[in-house]
């Protein structure tokens, strides 16, 4: 790919995240999740604010992605401001919920409207009585990527502030990944970074790529990360 070159792809991302449940400004029933630490390797401490950062909606069943994209845009034209759904899966312990991913949404007001907007739109949530604090869990979502290529094999995120995206030559089931990153992160000396596990379809090719957040985020910063990821793998 030639540098600079700006693409969106089709893609997942895999990571853990601590999360509880909420029982306020929501459908009544209904079992919403949100993210504590939502970059654990990055924050030592949660990041503060009086705004949801990431919020996980569990639903009555598994829908296409297509079928909550076509129901976001919908909801979207309710709102006078932007958000940002997606589809995914949250797994704890050995329970695996469907959720809506939700980010971007300014005010937690807003939650039980975008619930019923969505149900209005045929994506209905899960009713459960079920509540969870500060559980570490691993969460799946598949989402589109708008990249920008600004070195070899690494790629800044245009939507997403401080994400970025370097390649790897193999893919790693969960262990490796969780190995691979204790291993560099016991290594590194320069400034905190969380990492997850990705990967994108790009013409005609899959691409196993790794997922770092950090506000240090430059090509020399992603290239010297880069290359010690490279060289524990081996």
């Amino acid at each position: 790919m030639e540098q600079n070159k700006r693409f969106e792809v089709f893609g997942t991302l895999t990571k853990t995240e601590t999360v509880f449940t909420i029982d306020q400004k929501i459908i009544p029933g209904t079992l919403v999740f949100e993210a504590l630490k939502p970059f654990p390797g990055y924050y030592s401490d949660s990041p503060t604010g009086a705004i949801p950062v990431y919020m996980y909606l569990a639903l009555e069943e598994q829908y296409e992605l297509e079928d909550i994209l076509r129901a976001s845009q919908k909801v979207q034209l309710e709102f006078d401001v932007r958000f940002d759904a997606g589809k995914g899966f949250l797994q704890i312990y050995d329970t695996k919920y469907n959720v809506l991913r939700v980010r971007h949404l300014k005010d937690y007001n807003l939650l039980e409207k975008l619930q019923r907007s969505f149900t209005e739109n045929g994506i209905r949530f899960l009713h459960k009585s079920k509540k969870y604090k500060d559980e570490l869990v691993k969460i799946r979502i598949i989402k589109f990527f708008s990249l920008e290529e600004i070195a070899e094999n690494i790629y800044l995120d245009k939507r997403e502030k401080n994400h970025a995206y370097f390649e790897i030559p193999r893919y790693l089931n969960w262990n490796e990944f969780e190995a691979l990153n204790n291993k560099v992160k016991y290594n590194w000396v320069e400034s905190k970074f969380d990492a997850a596990k990705a990967s994108f379809y790009y013409e005609g090719e899959l691409h196993e790529v790794i997922r770092i957040y950090s506000d240090k985020i430059g090509p020399e910063y992603l290239q010297e990360l880069r290359k010690l990821y490279l060289d524990k793998m081996k």
